[in-house]
């Protein structure tokens, strides 16, 4: 029991019935009671009024059927504050059966709740200025530094006769008169320096052939690293009032600099959930954004253009390489993969040996991972495949590892695929270049 009384759990045990009978000290040094205060039901007295009812009704739901029970809610410390709480419980069965205790404990998720709050209001916010962006009438379009559309909005369209499918992956030329490119080399290189451009006045063309009269206001985007990797552009007539481009300039750049910590805030929140400590938390956090840091080193050297499968491969498996290069094959021909999609196989790779480090292949002396790929019809299909380890069994879930290659794979329109074989799990992801 001492060492029960060590963890940072609130941790209990019942008999059967669900009457409580002991509780460890992290119990009694945050709520300041004693146990003939909390014997029996008496927890109760802890609980938020809003909140108890739902919680005994589930409680005595899971008892009756003997079924583990899981829930989050806040309890009362022993200054009055209430903070939340993970529980879960489950039984204990003797050698015939039956249930004659039930386990459980509460995990403190106070900051992962005002995390995900957080989180839940700034995603709002974002999703109000791309709304915002979307539906002006002033033209907003984001182009990278080899002038291709990369962002096409609603003004775009009716401005240009193109739609967004049609313009996006389209060099900007598409609108520029052809006497005009030598207009538009400048202002790319004007980006690459730095420069914002302000009240350009110049000739567009519309799709039919007709020419619009536009100011243009031209910025630099620069991603986390502060390297300028595109243009955004704002364009309108230029009879259009000045105050509404500067607001929406202000709002297009605000939007751009949220989506680039986006998925750094939607990792974190999922992986909250999750989390048992906060060591551990921080931990899985520094893992994923050392991943896309890694990868992030690999496009400055190719000025942004992309990154080579075998260094990302590398960078990744390197702290499972050291001193025993076997275990570890790695084949394939040379693919430069474009940014996007070398940040999610980044991301994947480095989920996938975390994964073989703590349960599979890389967590024993023996055994091997490879990884090979090839290049065929404009997709890549790689393979991971663990042999000579721990014995593996298909998991009744699908734990966060697998749901986040998943989820990084479906935005790109790639598949993957688990095979969880007894001798070590195979994982295939095939995604479009």
């Amino acid at each position: 029991m001492a060492l029960v009384d060590a963890i940072p759990q609130l941790a209990w045990i019942a008999d059967a019935s669900g009457d409580i009978n002991w509780y460890n000290r992290r119990w009694y040094d945050y709520t300041g009671t004693d146990f003939r205060e909390m014997q029996g039901w008496g927890w109760q007295k802890v609980h938020h009024p809003e909140h108890v009812d739902r919680v005994v009704a589930n409680i005595k739901m899971s008892f009756e059927t003997g079924t583990p029970w899981e829930d989050t809610f806040p309890l009362r410390g022993k200054d009055g504050t209430y903070r939340w709480f993970l529980s879960r419980a489950l039984p204990f069965r003797d050698a015939a059966g039956k249930i004659t205790l039930w386990y459980g404990t509460n995990t403190d998720i106070t900051e992962s709740k005002e995390i995900e709050n957080a989180l839940r209001q700034s995603e709002e916010q974002l999703n109000l200025l791309a709304s915002i962006v979307h539906s002006s009438d002033d033209i907003i379009v984001s182009k990278n530094l080899d002038g291709i559309i990369s962002s096409w909005n609603k003004g775009a369209e009716r401005a240009f006769g193109y739609t967004a499918v049609e313009a996006i992956g389209q060099p900007i030329t598409i609108v520029i008169p052809v006497d005009r490119h030598a207009e538009e080399r400048e202002i790319l290189s004007r980006i690459r320096r730095g420069e914002r451009i302000e009240h350009f006045e110049t000739i567009r063309q519309h799709r039919n052939g007709n020419k619009i009269a536009v100011s243009l206001t031209i910025s630099p985007v620069e991603n986390s690293d502060g390297v300028i990797v595109g243009a955004s552009k704002i364009a309108r007539d230029i009879t259009e009032q000045k105050q509404i481009r500067e607001r929406v300039s202000m709002l297009a750049r605000e939007a751009e600099h949220r989506s680039q910590n986006l998925l750094a805030n939607v990792q974190a929140m999922v992986n909250l959930s999750r989390a048992d400590s906060v060591d551990e938390l921080k931990r899985s956090i520094q893992g994923r954004i050392q991943a896309l840091a890694n990868v992030h080193s690999l496009f400055a050297a190719t000025r942004w253009i992309g990154a080579e499968l075998t260094q990302i491969i590398k960078q990744e498996i390197a702290p499972y390489s050291t001193g025993a290069e076997t275990r570890v094959g790695v084949s394939g021909p040379h693919v430069l993969l474009e940014p996007d999609v070398a940040q999610a196989i980044a991301v994947v790779i480095h989920e996938l040996a975390t994964n073989a480090a703590k349960y599979g292949a890389l967590s024993a002396n023996h055994a091997r991972v490879d990884l090979s790929w090839s290049d065929s019809d404009g997709k890549l299909d790689l393979v991971w495949v663990e042999t000579d380890g721990p014995r593996v069994k298909r998991p009744s879930r699908s734990g966060f590892g697998s749901r986040i290659i998943g989820q990084m794979m479906a935005e790109r329109k790639g598949t993957v695929d688990f095979d969880w074989r007894p001798e070590g799990v195979v994982c295939r992801i095939v995604v479009p270049l």
